[in-house]
């Protein structure tokens, strides 16, 4: 039996090589090593003191490694008991305190957030619309130089008010670093 299912990998940062273990969830699948090591160069090596939005959490990965990197705050979002549950016990496994788990719908959250962060990842389900739902909410929650992640199985067709920073594709994962365009003045 392979000892790496249901365990994700931290690449960087001071929790680096640690194996996190995740439930079995429908649709739940981390982010791949290779792609998480692009979004953190895209990123910088380090985001000390940056706050961080892990919507639709899952497994953690992304939150899990923003905070290994020094982020001052993460916050991440899910709303499956089971996989709320197993974000709560790494984070105690890590002694993270700088990481908060919010069991709540990630659309909800988004609605009802009045906190501002500099980074946040969305990595919802793939066979779903939640992507093109919750990206246009998303630019009011960064900061003023704030970025969102993203990735996909298909890459959204619609991405208007955004601009695109950095994107790529691996295997059948779309990703990409994104920015609210800023509107133009009259």
């Amino acid at each position: 039996m392979n000892q790496q299912r249901n365990k994700v990998r931290i690449i960087g940062g001071q929790y680096r090589r640690r194996l996190l273990p995740f439930p079995d969830a429908e649709g739940l699948r981390p982010t791949p090593d290779r792609v998480r090591e692009t979004v953190f160069n895209w990123l910088g090596q380090e985001l000390y003191g940056k706050r961080c939005l892990d919507l639709f959490a899952g497994s953690g990965a992304l939150g899990f490694e923003a905070a290994s990197r020094e982020a001052a705050r993460v916050v991440m979002v899910e709303k499956s008991r089971k996989v709320v549950e197993s974000l709560k016990a790494n984070r105690q496994l890590l002694a993270a305190t700088h990481i908060d788990v919010v069991a709540m719908d990630a659309m909800h959250y988004v609605q009802g957030c009045r906190e501002i962060f500099d980074v946040i990842f969305l990595d919802p389900p793939y066979d779903s619309t939640l992507l093109q739902q919750v990206l246009p909410l998303t630019a009011a929650l960064l900061a003023e130089d704030g970025v969102v992640y993203f990735e996909a199985r298909h890459w959204p067709e619609a991405l208007s008010g955004w601009e695109v920073i950095k994107q790529d594709k691996a295997a059948s994962v779309h990703y990409a670093l994104a920015r609210p365009l800023e509107e133009e003045s009259l």
